[in-house]
């Protein structure tokens, strides 16, 4: 049932509980919309900023539906969105996504990547038996978003903020700080030619980035 009592539209037709599940958030843009709220609540512009390709009727229709089948909450006095305990409980579908995607061909990451879709991204992406007794605090400006990345015991904690406060922070877009990330180009020569910005201690930087690999089969 969703949170007014009544029964969600039916796409899927099965008792099935994958067809129940992508019944609640199995339309284009939905799991996408969760995304985007993963670490934070937003208003409305800010999520649709994390999704340049949705227009504004979509995106109103997809939070109607995801607020229906209480997978978010609407402060409607604020205009705020949130994930509720039930959307959150979406990041390990999120993260099976993109561990799946990686076994499969045709990733383009010259496309648009939201912060979000990065900071999920190298969650998926860590390199287990290296980061595994690391202690470490990454600091990440996208301008607009904000995040701290704490590693501790080969687990990551992302938490969105309003200004990291860590020993480096790296500065850029989403696309350029995936690049920074994953590509086998030396943080330094990134920030050389102005591809990302940074502040702190740059080898620390380093170091924790290398504990990230983007690897996949095709």
């Amino acid at each position: 049932m969703t949170k007014d009592g009544k029964s969600p539209r039916i796409r899927y037709d099965e008792g099935c509980l994958a067809a129940h599940a992508l019944n609640l958030v199995g339309d284009r843009w939905a799991l996408l919309v969760v995304r985007e709220l993963m670490f934070t609540p937003k208003r409305f512009q800010m999520i649709r900023k994390g999704l340049p390709g949705i227009t504004a009727s979509v995106l109103t229709g997809r939070l109607e539906q995801l607020t229906a089948a209480c997978v978010v909450d609407h402060e409607e006095r604020l205009g705020i969105y949130a994930l509720t305990d039930a959307g959150r409980g979406l990041l390990p579908v999120l993260e099976a996504l993109c561990r799946w995607a990686m076994t499969v061909p045709g990733h383009d990451p010259s496309r648009f990547i939201s912060p979000s879709a990065l900071m999920i991204s190298m969650g998926v992406n860590l390199m287990q038996d290296s980061a595994g007794g690391r202690e470490a605090l990454a600091g990440f400006d996208f301008g607009t978003e904000a995040f701290e990345m704490r590693l501790s015991r080969g687990q990551l904690q992302t938490t969105a903020v309003t200004s990291p406060e860590a020993p480096f922070v790296l500065s850029g877009t989403g696309n350029t700080l995936a690049a920074a990330v994953y590509s086998n180009s030396p943080l330094a020569d990134l920030v050389s030619v102005g591809t990302v910005r940074t502040t702190g201690d740059i080898k620390a930087a380093e170091d924790f980035l290398s504990l990230f690999s983007l690897s996949r089969q095709t």
